[in-house]
């Protein structure tokens, strides 16, 4: 009885794989530099500054000296949920129900702000290394304990950063090759409800009239009969890891005004492990006697280990830039991403007698294509602008979950380089981002009460609302 209650919590831990997907795929964080957002990022064959270390490595060989670029990007999204039906698992018993906020327009942060680090040094007329540092994925969402999504997701806040040191050679006047390697690092902090009534009346109902062994005497008609007026559970999901891989770039220049990329990207796996806390002090008596209680609360400061493989997605990108006047530039960008890979994320737990969670994503490959423009003014100023088409991995709203509600997007860019003097300039960025209206219909397939599996088997459906302002500024140093 108490393993299998603990079981029921200890599900949550299984969410720290889906917000690793999450932060892998619909979740990218979508600006690494603030001159590339400018541009709706389509300037990876402009190599204009050491962020190109992101979009190709190859563009190093572009830059002269030690070049410096320090930028932070504020992150402004305005979402709201309404739901439509979500439900926990039908067990058949009576007054279980899902109460609980159906409309939240609150969920997400009024503002978060993230940085990010580019170092370029030209060692000689071939050969120029770098080092970037930034935050490929990101999500903070927040739903809280009493929305009617509580048993998909109460909250979740997820992080990563990329160390990123690159080279390029530079084998002729027309041929740049670059190479980076990347050590990447991810937290996941996440919570959710966990449905004790369900779980309850499940362990109840495979006993009937019987006593149910270690319980003193207690039936299964007398837990169903006590199910409805228990409280939720909460589990807190604290997790982490590292993974490696490496990028590479090739620039071919066919004129000094003409400039044609390829990159690549390769997956990072990471194992991430961490550890589950649950909290039984809000479930009610009932009709359970003073022993029934004892068993479940005792679940309470107990921890348990899991762990997960996350891969975020190779990707693959083929640019053009070209100057068109002394003043005016364009260029483009189109990347494919390997979402595809991702199908059933497994989570796997150390404590005896729990089944795995199983989480269906199936997601597809996806591209994104962004077409940019560069003015110059003057000497000190250039303006920058963007459009932008980015493709969710998303394949249909039965496998969209409420710690992803994510869709396909298009951005709206508009952004600035002002040139202090010969060593100093700033860049600023400003983007505005439309999402596609999204709907949620997931279904976890997980009986609460069976032995085989992890899970709350509830049911999530309802719509999202999203748009989201990005505001980057950067400070840029030559020596």
């Amino acid at each position: 009885m108490r393993l299998k209650l603990l079981s029921l919590s200890v599900m949550t831990i299984g969410a720290a794989a889906l917000s690793g997907q999450a932060l892998a795929s619909g979740y990218n964080f979508g600006s690494q530099s603030v001159s590339a957002q400018g541009t709706a990022h389509a300037n990876a064959a402009e190599a204009a500054d050491p962020s190109t270390i992101y979009y190709n490595p190859a563009g190093l060989s572009e830059l002269d000296g030690t070049q410096m670029q320090f930028g932070v990007t504020a992150v402004l999204p305005d979402s709201s949920y309404t739901d439509s039906g979500s439900h926990r698992f039908n067990s058949g018993a009576t007054g279980l129900g899902t109460s609980g906020s159906a409309t939240n327009s609150s969920f997400v942060p009024s503002s978060v702000v993230v940085p990010n680090f580019y170092l370029s040094h030209k060692l000689d007329d071939r050969f120029t290394i770098g080092l970037g540092v930034f935050v490929p994925y990101g999500a903070k969402l927040n739903y809280g304990t009493d929305s009617v999504t509580r048993y998909a997701l109460e909250s979740i806040n997820l992080q990563s950063v990329n160390f990123n040191p690159s080279i390029s050679f530079k084998l002729d006047e027309h041929n740049s090759f670059g190479f980076g390697v990347s050590a990447q690092y991810m937290k996941a902090s996440l919570q959710k409800a966990v449905d004790v009534g369900t779980g309850i009346f499940g362990l109840g109902a495979r006993f009937g009239a019987a006593a149910i062994p270690g319980l003193g005497g207690v039936t299964g008609n007398m837990l169903m009969a006590a199910a409805p007026g228990l409280g939720d559970g909460q589990v807190k999901l604290d997790a982490d890891g590292w993974g490696f891989g490496f990028n590479l770039g090739y620039l071919f220049k066919l004129d000094d005004h003409t400039r044609f990329g390829l990159a690549y990207r390769s997956k990072i796996r990471t194992k991430l492990t961490g550890t589950a806390n649950w909290d039984y002090s809000n479930v009610g008596g009932g009709a359970l006697s003073p022993a029934v209680l004892g068993i479940i609360n005792s679940g309470s400061h107990l921890t348990s280990s899991a762990n997960t493989t996350v891969d975020t997605p190779q990707s693959a990108s083929a640019s053009f830039y070209r100057d068109l006047t002394d003043k005016l530039a364009v260029m483009s960008t189109v990347t494919w991403w390997g979402h595809s890979a991702m199908q059933n994320i497994t989570v796997n737990f150390d404590r005896a007698n729990e089944g795995p969670m199983t989480i269906n994503q199936n997601w597809k490959d996806s591209w994104t294509y962004a077409l940019g423009a560069n003015y110059k003014v003057n000497d000190a100023l250039m303006l920058r602008t963007g459009v932008a088409y980015e493709q969710s991995p998303v394949p249909n709203d039965n496998l969209r979950h409420v710690a992803l509600p994510d869709s396909d997007r298009t951005w709206l860019s508009l952004g600035a380089n002002y040139k202090f003097d010969k060593k100093q300039s700033v860049d600023f960025a400003y983007s505005y981002i439309w999402f596609k209206n999204a709907n949620v219909n997931y279904v976890d397939n997980c009986n609460p009460a069976g032995t085989t599996c992890t899970g709350n088997g509830e049911t999530t459906s309802g719509s999202f609302k999203t748009h989201m302002q990005m505001i980057g500024l950067a400070y840029n140093y030559r020596f």
